[in-house]
């Protein structure tokens, strides 16, 4: 996608809080995904157990770690197309919705369309079908893909990754529901506020979606908010989002483990909630909460309304 390209997409529930709630603040949760959301290359490079100094079985946590990297793997090219569309990354689902001419796609042969370099207006469009067919599926969720044959093991390696971890992946879980559009607040001015969830990661965006789905964040965060910042950066990404969001009474926080979305949170002057794998972490799962995100952003934001924020941030990016 063109960074001169903004992000048009907005989805019935963002639809819903604008109309619904227009007097209300809304807070947009930036979420990053490895080492915040979930854990995976900790396992993988054994930081995590090393962290609990001899307390966690190392081996076991890589072990963890290659499962989940297999069923990963298998899933994004056994439903997603992976292996055909690897090459070809982009920042959002929808990015190249201008491209598909909705076209019934119930018969189209996928193995039999020849997509590929070049990226022009022809292929694009084939990509565009995929994306159609992905976001779909990711709506259905795992659940309308798997039989219970293949449903079973994943759950009990959720489990097994859930317990050996101290329950970090259904804590965050819990708070992503608590920070959801779903559900409404009142911050400590007695304010009333609605949340909506927004993922950027790093990573490339199928096998992010897929993340998404095996480790149960699909319910809590829609395909149309999960940004790849592969390409572009996480501070263009974070641009987009600013923009999409551009409502009244807006405020944004950012949650994540890394240096790039704790440069880009500052440049736009938005809270940084840092988190730590560390057992004795101050940020960290179980543990973070909703009422530490709201400190956080009453820091920045003060605890009135939003203030209007600085419009020459966005002109200082080129």
């Amino acid at each position: 996608m063109s960074e001169s390209r903004e992000i048009e997409s907005t989805s019935e529930s963002e639809k819903c809080v604008t109309e619904n709630s227009s007097g209300r603040k809304k807070i947009i949760c930036i979420w990053d995904m490895d080492e915040t959301l979930i854990l995976l290359k900790s396992l993988l490079d054994g930081t995590y157990a090393a962290a609990f100094s001899g307390v966690k079985d190392v081996q076991k946590g890589v072990d963890i770690g290659k499962m989940w990297e297999k069923y990963i793997l298998d899933v994004c090219d056994e439903y997603f197309f992976y292996e055909q569309i690897e090459s070809f990354n982009e920042p959002v689902i929808d990015a190249l919705s201008p491209y598909d001419d909705g076209l019934d796609l119930s018969d189209y042969d996928f193995s039999q369309d020849n997509i590929g370099p070049p990226k022009d207006d022809h292929n694009k469009r084939k990509l565009a079908y995929r994306h159609r067919i992905i976001a779909q599926k990711y709506k259905q969720g795992l659940h309308s893909i798997f039989d219970e044959k293949k449903r079973e093991p994943w759950n009990d390696l959720y489990e097994m990754t859930d317990s050996y971890t101290d329950r970090w992946l259904s804590s965050a879980r819990n708070l992503l529901q608590n920070c959801s559009s779903d559900n409404e607040g009142t911050s400590t001015d007695g304010t009333e506020f609605q949340c909506i969830n927004v993922l950027v990661t790093a990573g490339s965006l199928i096998p992010s979606l897929v993340k998404c789905l095996l480790f149960k964040l699909d319910s809590l965060i829609i395909c149309e908010n999960v940004y790849s910042s592969w390409d572009v950066g996480k501070l263009r990404c974070f641009l987009w989002i600013k923009e999409r969001f551009n409502w009244p009474n807006v405020q944004f926080c950012v949650i994540g483990d890394g240096w790039e979305e704790c440069e880009a949170a500052e440049f736009l002057r938005w809270p940084f909630v840092k988190i730590d794998l560390k057992p004795d972490g101050f940020h960290r799962f179980p543990g973070l909460t909703q009422k530490t995100i709201g400190h956080y952003l009453s820091v920045v934001y003060g605890d009135s309304k939003a203030e209007t924020e600085d419009q020459d941030t966005t002109s200082n990016v080129t």
